[in-house]
């Protein structure tokens, strides 16, 4: 099982997210208006990696807005099902805003200075095929496909430990040549290899069951 599968199992057993979701209801809060909220958090992150440079204080609040973004992004599924919101408008809207979210954040981190752009973009790419892959599978008639060997949960994951592990160590690694990158250099680099692999592990899967 992806870590992205293990790590929504967990969500979606861990009855504190059952209660603070029953919290929300009370409170008149939607899904919808989660969704919304950690997209917000996800603009957030990106204009803070994006203007973070050598500011540790700046790159501590991007971290903090993945953090929040990631805790909503899951939250607002666990809020759906409590109160029996859950709805095709709504998944279309997470989805969507999910898309968007990706690229903010990893597009602060790029012209943060911290890969270069040549990188990013193939990590871009490999991040929005690897899920449109996904949900392209149940749009012909599948299920939608979540394993591979990055998900969504897996990358937020990663670029939170990145960005707390820039702070104590912010420089490049190794200290010098083409592949001379800090955290979250290399964390994009990753993802520029792991998440393409991902997308063509997902059409694979979809096309021998087609």
């Amino acid at each position: 099982m992806a870590l992205d599968s293990l790590l929504r199992v967990f969500v979606d057993n861990w009855g504190l997210a059952r209660r603070i979701a029953r919290f929300l209801a009370a409170l008149g809060i939607s899904p919808n208006l989660l969704s919304l909220l950690s997209f917000f958090f996800a603009a957030l992150a990106g204009l803070f990696f994006f203007l973070s440079g050598n500011d540790s204080l700046l790159l501590l609040a991007a971290g903090i807005f993945v953090c929040q973004n990631a805790f909503l992004d899951a939250l607002d599924g666990v809020l759906a099902r409590e109160t029996g919101n859950a709805c095709k408008k709504g998944d279309f809207l997470d989805h969507v805003l999910d898309r968007y979210s990706d690229v903010f954040i990893i597009g602060g981190i790029i012209f943060g200075g911290y890969i270069c752009w040549e990188i990013g973009v193939i990590a871009i790419i490999g991040v929005l095929l690897s899920s449109y892959m996904g949900t392209q599978a149940q749009a012909v008639g599948l299920s939608r496909v979540y394993g591979g060997l990055v998900g969504r949960a897996d990358r937020l994951l990663v670029i939170i430990v990145a960005t707390f592990l820039s702070l104590f160590y912010p420089y490049p690694f190794p200290a010098s040549g083409p592949l001379s990158f800090s955290f979250l250099g290399w964390t994009l680099f990753s993802f520029a290899l792991l998440c393409n692999a991902t997308a063509l592990q997902r059409f694979f899967y979809a096309w021998r069951r087609i």
